[in-house]
């Protein structure tokens, strides 16, 4: 029997096989990655992802895009995305969030903060939401990549909607870092208030800040009584959420 995703048992299989198909020898598509959900007999969905290739320019870039953006539109139980200079990101039946993503997309790429990362929809029912992520050179840059994004700073192109975020290191880089907001968009005030109250006083070897709770290590032999004394005074609203260690485990 042919595979087709309007008949097929495994629906979300064939549908990741008709988007290779359709998308096989596409101008700047180097590679094509497909996901298969197969739920029940004949129901499914599928997410299919263009990598274009090194260097492809935001002209073609938006080019891409917006093609993929109508082919999901005409293929509803398919989620388009595109990988281009190491940011993937969604795209969507709608032109306007698209042109929201690659607004954003294109501000990221031309920033040496940024290694590399995910803008993904994780909209449920009426309300439109955004989850991402990304990996920052240094944690220097993945605050800085953080602040701005959470407060419109100017550098990044903001999303409309709930946005949800986390940005951190590389796990070969140090000192580490990872910030993130909660799932609503509420943010890690404390979390950065005591960090940074920290890193003025002490080297800081690894740090996790969140909405509810916060992790710091600090370097082996620094006061770590101090340091964790800091974080609790500057974060007092987290309370026992509050874990500061050394590198040397104390």
């Amino acid at each position: 029997m042919p595979l087709s995703s309007g008949c097929a048992i495994n629906k979300g299989t064939a549908l990741a096989a008709d988007f290779e198909k359709d998308w096989a020898g596409t101008a700047d598509v180097v590679r094509i990655h497909t996901t298969k959900n197969n739920t029940l007999p004949f129901a499914g969905s599928s997410t299919g992802v263009l990598v274009l290739a090194e260097g492809t320019s935001a002209d073609r870039v938006s080019e891409r895009a917006d093609e993929l953006g109508d082919y999901v539109a005409r293929h509803k139980k398919i989620t388009g995305r595109i990988t281009a200079d190491g940011i993937t990101f969604t795209v969507f039946a709608d032109k306007g969030r698209t042109r929201e993503v690659l607004a954003l997309w294109r501000s990221l790429t031309v920033d040496d903060h940024v290694v590399n990362g995910d803008i993904n929809d994780a909209s449920r029912k009426a309300t439109k939401r955004w989850r991402s992520e990304f990996t920052a050179a240094d944690a220097t840059g993945a605050m800085t990549v953080f602040k701005d994004m959470v407060s419109d700073g100017g550098r990044y192109r903001p999303l409309s909607g709930v946005a949800s975020l986390k940005v951190s290191t590389g796990r070969d880089v140090l000192p580490g870092l990872s910030v993130e907001t909660g799932f609503d968009g509420s943010l890690p005030t404390e979390a950065i208030a005591a960090y940074e109250a920290v890193t003025a006083r002490h080297e800081v070897v690894g740090a996790g800040l969140y909405p509810d709770r916060l992790s710091i290590v600090v370097a082996e032999g620094a006061d770590l009584a101090d340091a964790d004394e800091v974080a609790r005074s500057a974060a007092p609203g987290l309370g026992a959420a509050v874990e500061v260690r050394s590198k040397g485990g104390g």
